[in-house]
């Protein structure tokens, strides 16, 4: 396989650091930047694929303010607590806005 160059701009001092931790890990600094990006790619793939389930609910509930969907006030109680839970997981309990008292 071809390797392709790919040219990075940084500052002087942290290209020292990164050269001593490619030092360090045994490793030029090329192996030592590719290394860290495919761990760094392999972190965030794993975290989108254990959020999929919330993303796909915080998809459903922006989803409620399209015509074709029932508003807020036509949905069950169920149904409204599972939309408070799928925001609380976004933005946290202490949103603005968030009814005081709901389930989570």
């Amino acid at each position: 396989m071809a390797k392709t160059r790919i040219s990075i701009s940084l500052e002087q001092e942290q290209a020292e650091r990164i050269r001593r931790h490619a030092e360090r890990a045994g490793m030029d600094v090329s192996a030592y930047l590719v290394h860290a990006a495919t761990r760094q790619m392999a972190e965030t793939e794993a975290v989108e694929k254990q959020f999929a389930g919330v993303d796909s609910l915080i998809a459903e509930a922006v989803g409620l303010s399209s015509p074709s969907t029932p508003g807020a006030d036509e949905l069950t109680e169920q149904e409204r607590v599972e939309v408070e839970a799928a925001l609380d997981l976004v933005y946290g309990r202490e949103r603005p806005g968030a009814r005081p008292g709901r389930a989570a």
